[in-house]
């Protein structure tokens, strides 16, 4: 499903215009990117919990040339399913 099936299917769900739903769906997916980015999480109760990661720093390698690099650290997005939505999906 991409983003305007999402919205069309919010729309139908919710009684209400495409554009609305787009404006919500907009809405929603700034929010939980604002929060990540002031280091909250995020937990919608019986579907899951959006949240911040540390990646610490760690060995690669060019596939190229097979040299050994060093992958810095960083902060990445993480999602944990709720019970609701693994119940949903069995």
């Amino acid at each position: 499903m991409n983003k305007s099936e999402l919205i069309d299917a919010v729309a139908a769900s919710a009684d209400i215009s495409k554009a609305a739903a787009s404006r919500a769906i907009d809405g929603m997916t700034d929010a939980i990117g604002g929060a990540l980015k002031n280091g909250d999480q995020v937990t919608l109760v019986g579907f899951g919990t959006f949240s911040v990661r540390d990646r610490a720093e760690r060995k690669g390698r060019n596939p190229q040339t097979g040299a050994e690099i060093t992958i810095k650290a960083a902060k990445i997005p993480s999602f944990k399913a709720g019970k609701g939505l693994k119940d949903t999906i069995k």
